[in-house]
């Protein structure tokens, strides 16, 4: 059945809200984690809007969900681009007329290799093109497809944010965190997390959960394949926050726990 169609009949009645298949979009998910948390949506029979700012790289990941039996559609949107993300937003409320699952997934490193880490070496045209990401455009599409997001029954907002951002972490000096010195992505992270909180805040009273997830140091493009989990134990993160019951948490900073390695232990970690 097509999407309007669907939504025609949501409407009137004649569908109920449990016959109903949620729909997830999900940032940056031409890729690696992105790409692998569509993949897992769409194993629980969520259809799943791959949003990604190259049409020819999210069609062809969408194209590849489809092939592996995923109910999966190709969304433009650029997340530093006000039009792109009223664009995307019309055009889910024009198909769906809700959305059940946002993960803002989508992120720059801003590391540049050869350039000085320190904070004091810090380029400003780096560290605002890293916010413009990682934050300011996090906040944008949040609240494009905040009124969508409030007309599903139980709305789940996941932002995909790092330990990196982590202020109790990165200033333990035993922990794995303190060689850490670059302020661009961390910063940005530190910043997502009370943006986090804070939508978290305005929607406590609604059946909407916001959270940060921690995917831990995965092996993906992002980093040269250097970390020691994969894209998938990163992505199970994210589905796990966009999953949650009607009891599950909201507005905390779930995932990976560092200090146990490569094993696959989660749980709460310190803001």
């Amino acid at each position: 059945m097509g999407g309007t169609a669907w939504t025609s009949l949501r409407r009137s009645g004649a569908v109920s809200v449990d016959d109903m298949t949620k729909t997830a979009l999900i940032t940056g998910a031409n890729r690696s984690i992105g790409y692998e948390t569509a993949r897992l949506l769409g194993a629980l029979d969520h259809t799943v809007l791959v949003a990604a700012r190259d049409a020819e790289r999210g069609t062809a990941a969408a194209d590849k969900l489809r092939a592996e039996g995923a109910d999966a559609r190709f969304v433009r949107l650029d997340v530093t681009d006000a039009d792109s993300i009223a664009e995307a937003a019309t055009l889910v409320d024009n198909e769906f007329g809700q959305l059940d699952v946002l993960v803002n997934n989508a992120g720059i490193l801003g590391i540049v290799e050869g350039i000085d880490p320190r904070p004091s070496a810090t380029e400003m045209a780096t560290l605002r093109e890293v916010f413009e990401t990682n934050v300011f455009g996090v906040v944008a599409v949040t609240n494009a497809f905040l009124p969508l997001l409030r007309k599903a029954p139980a709305a789940r907002i996941v932002n995909v944010s790092s330990e990196v951002g982590s202020l109790t972490s990165t200033m333990d000096q035993n922990g794995p965190l303190w060689p850490m010195a670059a302020v661009p992505y961390p910063a940005s992270k530190a910043a997502l997390n009370m943006v986090t909180t804070a939508y978290a805040k305005e929607l406590w009273d609604t059946p909407i959960k916001v959270n940060a997830a921690n995917p831990g140091y995965c092996a993906t493009d992002f980093n040269g394949h250097s970390g020691f989990r994969t894209a998938t134990q990163g992505a199970e993160v994210s589905v796990h926050l966009a999953t949650l019951p009607a009891d599950g948490p909201s507005g905390q900073l779930w995932g990976h726990l560092w200090g146990v390695g490569s094993g696959d232990e989660c749980g709460v970690l310190p803001w």
